[in-house]
């Protein structure tokens, strides 16, 4: 039998995904197997080639030289098996296994939710796992085939697609607090109201940042309620509870239904377009690709990909 026959393809990727994650336990989770299954297929991978791949200790793993070189070697041939079968026109090829992907909750309530039902619909056989978290990672560390972000927090080594157009921050409140404590006019007018803090995912304060003419202010606002989660805040809003500062498109349905209003609306601050983003060494997972072509299209923007070529038109 022939070398590489013998060979499995699914022990290489669990190989590269071992490596990707340093963690047997992880990986398995990730390839949907059991740890021991995955010690297993390793030992019988060094042993066809004759080579010791991964050190392993009680707490780390990770690649021997050979290990690093020939992981490398694996991750772009991998790329080119997905481009290849991407680029085939039978009815699902392109679109296969799984597609992990990890969203800060503005984006995932925004982009990914609707998009859900028409994904579903044009790629059944892929399964797709969306984590929502707003604290910054590495997603190629962490084992995601693409991040949700804004603009300006992609890391600067990743490829970055826009999702959407620009986005515009606000303040709002119920009618009942403005009932209450009147309604603000101008951005000094804030010093005399109650307003929700921000935590952002690194734990980090927010400063409130407000459109002043040609010049963006950025202001500590008084308030003793802090939150890092946008659901919340907007509950609170519509409790009456303070001014909120928000996406105004993640209070749509709030504004038009009375529940929230706007105030202060000249000193609305123009925000990042929501942008996705992955590795830039690798080729996007083809699943990702309909994904973004959905997104946009609901958005109001043109698609990116080619469906049979999958070249974006940028």
């Amino acid at each position: 039998m022939d070398f590489f026959e013998r060979v499995d393809l699914a022990d290489l990727r669990l190989f590269t995904t071992i490596v990707r994650r340093q963690s047997f336990k992880s990986a398995a989770i990730e390839l949907g197997m059991t740890p021991s299954a995955a010690s297993h297929a390793i030992r019988r991978l060094e042993s066809r080639l004759g080579a010791k791949l991964l050190n392993r200790t009680s707490r780390a793993v990770a690649p021997t030289d050979l290990g690093v070189e020939l992981a490398s070697r694996l991750a772009e041939g991998f790329d080119v098996i997905g481009a290849a079968l991407h680029s085939l026109k039978a009815p699902g090829a392109a679109r296969f296994g799984e597609l992990r992907v990890n969203a800060f909750a503005d984006a995932a309530h925004l982009l990914i939710a609707p998009a859900l039902p028409e994904f579903a619909r044009q790629c059944p056989e892929v399964r797709i796992t969306v984590v929502v978290e707003d604290r910054p990672i590495d997603i190629v560390a962490e084992g995601y085939d693409a991040g949700f972000r804004y603009g300006h927090t992609v890391p600067e080594d990743m490829v970055a697609l826009a999702l959407t157009g620009p986005q515009r921050w606000v303040v709002a409140a119920s009618p009942a607090y403005l009932q209450e404590r009147g309604t603000p006019n101008a951005i000094d007018d804030l010093a005399q109201h109650t307003c929700l803090q921000l935590l952002l995912g690194d734990n980090a304060a927010f400063r409130w940042e407000l459109s002043d003419g040609d010049e963006t202010v950025r202001l500590r606002v008084p308030g003793s309620i802090t939150i890092n989660d946008t659901a919340t805040t907007i509950a609170v809003a519509k409790a009456g509870l303070g001014l909120a500062y928000l996406l105004e498109a993640r209070i749509a349905n709030e504004i038009r239904k009375g529940t929230l209003k706007v105030v202060l609306s000249d000193h609305a601050s123009a925000g990042e377009p929501f942008h996705v983003y992955y590795d830039s060494r690798r080729h996007g997972h083809p699943a990702l690709r309909s994904l973004v072509n959905i997104i946009r299209q609901q958005n109001g923007l043109t698609r990116l990909f080619d469906e049979r070529s999958a070249v974006a038109h940028l």
